[in-house]
């Protein structure tokens, strides 16, 4: 069996389903000098909004014993700018590049996917675990119908690959999930950090300046490895046609996947080595992001690619391909 890992999510080639997580890979080319960006499949972009953001003030990171914690406050210089400046050099270092995009408004995301869409960016990634101001500061993402709202409104403005990043916050993430593929999305990744609190027992006080922080790392990935199994299986668009013990493919699934669009998922959250990646991938996930881990060993990305090339010639790893 070859152990080509190539795919295609909404109809964007792929070499391989390894892609580099909003917020941990800067805009790529500032790992250049330390490993080879080609090898990867795709990189998303830190988070971008309309405006310029300083980020949060005050402490910003805290290791854990078991991952890390982050309150950076999607500091980026604004869609502007990263479209004249940063989009031309991250378009010029090979894998697929997508934009992640954040907000605070309904306008301000609009008025953002408006202006990626006029750029040769390769897909967009819909940040909604952002705030909704005008709704008291509860994330877009952790209610249907607010998830809905922002999806199809950007969805509207541009023709771009949409792919929804989802919160596990929500208190279903099933449902919200359900809620923007309705709304439009091509493919949803998740999961997004958890909120996590840490207090400083020398002052008593929080950690952090805005109370709560995102927590990430290896200790969520059962977490993460569960809510991606729960939306696979609880939205049909996302549920991954599997063949049967002997090896062959179930027709009258195929038939039933065709009258429906499929929505493939980008399993993320924990993935610290090949096997975690792989685990992802036989749970149904089409393709996999690498965050946290890249902190501490930036050689993760050859090491899961490398590992999931030789694994493949022993399981067929891609649902395009069952």
């Amino acid at each position: 069996m070859s152990n080509d890992l190539s795919l295609t999510i909404a109809g964007i080639q792929f070499k391989n389903p390894v892609i580099a997580a909003s917020g941990t890979f800067g805009y790529g080319r500032e790992y250049s000098e330390v490993i080879d960006i080609s090898q990867l499949g795709g990189i998303c972009s830190k988070g971008l909004t309309l405006e310029p953001r300083a980020g949060n003030t005050g402490r910003r990171i805290l290791e854990t014993s078991c991952g890390l914690m982050n309150s950076i406050g999607l500091e980026n210089p604004g869609i502007p700018y990263f479209i004249e400046y940063e989009l031309p050099k991250m378009m010029a270092l090979g894998p697929v590049v997508i934009a992640n995009l954040s907000g605070s408004t309904l306008k301000t995301y609009v008025d953002g996917a408006r202006l990626l869409n006029k750029t040769d960016v390769d897909m967009i990634e819909l940040n909604i675990s952002c705030p909704n101001v005008k709704a008291g500061g509860m994330a877009w993402g952790l209610d249907p119908k607010s998830a809905s709202i922002v999806t199809r409104a950007v969805r509207k403005v541009t023709d771009k690959p949409l792919i929804v990043k989802l919160s596990p916050n929500a208190l279903s993430l099933v449902l919200v999930a359900r809620a923007v593929v309705a709304a439009g999305a091509d493919a949803l990744s998740l999961v997004n950090t958890f909120q996590g609190f840490a207090l400083d027992i020398s002052t008593g006080q929080p950690v952090f300046e805005n109370i709560t922080a995102g927590f990430s790392g290896p200790a969520i990935k059962p977490l993460a490895l569960r809510m991606v199994r729960d939306v696979i299986t609880g939205v049909p668009q996302c549920t991954v046609t599997r063949r049967n013990r002997e090896g062959s493919i179930n027709l009258t699934e195929i038939r039933k996947r065709k009258k429906k669009k499929f929505v493939p998922v980008i399993g993320l959250g924990g993935i610290a080595c090949w096997q975690d990646a792989a685990e992802f991938l036989l749970t149904g996930a089409t393709a996999i992001q690498l965050g946290t881990a890249i902190f501490s060993n930036p050689n993760v990305i050859s090491d899961v690619i490398l590992g999931l090339e030789g694994f493949s010639q022993k399981k067929n790893l891609c649902p395009q391909r069952m």
